[in-house]
């Protein structure tokens, strides 16, 4: 049976690492550098700027995750604003 994990190499500011993930992950990480109009080296680069600790594998698996969580919290808000009545005040 295959593991669900890959191991895939990058480039991160011109040094070759690798990054074990899951097809889902990657292709997640993928979309987002693509809608954040950046190549997926440069947003792997910072995320791996931003971490703390632990490994760039977890990094990431972390940063899509709230990605995704901050979208949808994005649209419940939208929605309940729509429902509401209410218009949001203007952005400065």
């Amino acid at each position: 049976m295959k593991s669900p994990v890959v191991k895939r190499s990058i480039v991160i500011a011109g040094h070759k690492t690798s990054v074990s993930l899951e097809d889902a992950f990657w292709e997640a990480l993928k979309e987002i550098a693509s809608g954040r109009r950046l190549t997926l080296s440069d947003l792997v680069a910072s995320i791996d700027s931003a971490r703390s600790q632990g490994n760039l594998s977890s990094a990431i698996r972390l940063f899509v995750l709230e990605h995704y969580r901050a979208a949808a919290q994005s649209a419940r808000n939208n929605n309940s604003t729509e429902r509401n009545g209410s218009v949001p005040p203007p952005v400065a």
